[in-house]
């Protein structure tokens, strides 16, 4: 594996790249409001539960990520002593 190719491996599980992901996925939330918004309209409910289900799995990614984060800050905490 080359250099940057690993580089970008590291970068995903970095601080900065787990900031990175959260920031993207949020911005899977305004096309998810906006297909709530239609489907409301429409009075389609099916389509609002498919925005239900999208909505959840964009709050658990962004929970994983968090998490992470966390263990990051613990991981980084434990290795100072």
């Amino acid at each position: 594996m080359s250099g940057t190719l690993q580089k970008a491996k590291g970068f995903k599980k970095s601080k900065t790249g787990m900031y990175m992901s959260i920031a993207t996925s949020l911005f899977g939330v305004v096309g998810t409001v906006k297909r709530a918004q239609r489907a409301r309209e429409e009075g389609d409910k099916l389509q609002l539960l498919d925005v239900a289900v999208s909505a959840a799995g964009i709050v658990t990614g962004v929970a994983l990520l968090v998490r992470e984060i966390r263990r990051l800050d613990t991981d980084d905490v434990l290795a100072d002593d």
